[in-house]
């Protein structure tokens, strides 16, 4: 990544090949999955810049090929599933700590693995916050791809009655609905949320996923259950934190939760586990959309601006 910007900053490179220090582990890569919050990055949206010029990539699947002072000879020849801090996964070899790694179970590939990491272990956690009481109605937000994809796929197995999902055009709905949800909505209209009472018939909605944020949340809010209404909010693809003051939340007896920072993501680094052990038992569904090679990784990004993708984009060097 050579400046913040467009795809178009993401070039590549040859670059001498890493070495591992004392407590890490060299791995070559054999899966890299291109994550929306890496576009945020990229482009200058998120509120953190990244220092530049730099090897870009946050998440890579591939095989424990060296370790540095201090590591277990026994990771060497394992596959693994890292998730830097310090990004650098855009690569045929990454360095990272040895904390940082999560073994990949017998019986998914690397691709796969690549596919559900990020986004089934932020769901985990989501819906483990959420404490569903198995009578309640469900709104998922991009409920087709992404974290919200696995929330779709997993909630009624965490107690949820009833899921109401968006997605953002026919294709997505569809995939929305195989996924299970019971009705779909249409993002893509600035006015969703107005088609939300016909959907609702009277009744409110118990907790809201949101990952869109913006003004949107705040347009929700009256069509929650008063009292024991929960809003989480982990996303902001609309390009803004949910819009909403903690007297719209008092007045209606409803609860936000901000699922971000260091406490969040410690538990959602304690979920990467079973997300994978999930999908190599084959109780999630990886939602793979397309492999690349690695040295498109600006196209993949443009795909994924374009919201084209139905699934995680892999990069394969």
């Amino acid at each position: 990544m050579t400046a913040v910007g467009g795809p178009e900053v993401l070039v590549s490179q040859q670059v001498p090949a890493p070495r591992p220090r004392a407590g890490e582990v060299l791995i070559r890569t054999e899966a890299i999955p291109v994550l929306f919050p890496e576009t945020l990055l990229r482009s200058g949206a998120f509120p953190f810049p990244a220092p530049t010029p730099l090897i870009f990539g946050m998440q890579a699947a591939g095989v424990v090929v060296e370790i540095g002072a201090g590591v277990d000879a026994a990771l060497i020849g394992q596959r693994v599933m890292v998730a830097s801090n310090s990004f650098g996964t855009y690569a045929e070899q990454v360095c990272a700590p040895v904390e940082s790694v999560t073994a990949i179970p017998d019986g998914l590939s690397p691709v796969e693995a690549a596919a559900v990491t990020m986004s089934a272990s932020v769901a985990i956690p989501l819906l483990e916050t959420a404490a569903l009481t198995g009578t309640e109605t469900v709104l998922i937000e991009v409920a087709a791809t992404g974290v919200g994809g696995y929330l779709t796929q997993l909630a009624k197995e965490y107690g949820a009655a009833r899921v109401i999902a968006t997605a953002g055009g026919p294709v997505k709905a569809d995939r929305a609905r195989e996924l299970g949800a019971d009705e779909v909505i249409d993002h893509t209209d600035p006015d969703w949320p107005q088609g939300l009472p016909e959907i609702l018939g009277g009744t409110t909605i118990d907790v809201v996923f949101d990952a869109l944020g913006g003004d949107s949340a705040r347009t929700l809010l009256d069509l929650m259950t008063p009292v024991r209404g929960r809003m989480l909010s982990y996303g902001w693809l609309s390009g803004a934190p949910a819009q909403v003051t903690a007297m719209d939340l008092i007045m209606r007896g409803l609860t936000l939760t901000g699922c971000s920072g260091p406490a969040w993501l410690a538990g959602v680094d304690r979920s990467r586990a079973t997300a994978l052990t999930r999908a190599a038992t084959g109780s999630i569904t990886p939602l793979l959309d397309r492999v690349l090679p690695l040295d498109q990784a600006a196209a993949a990004h443009q795909l994924i601006a374009d919201r084209v993708p139905v699934g995680t984009i892999v990069l394969q060097p």
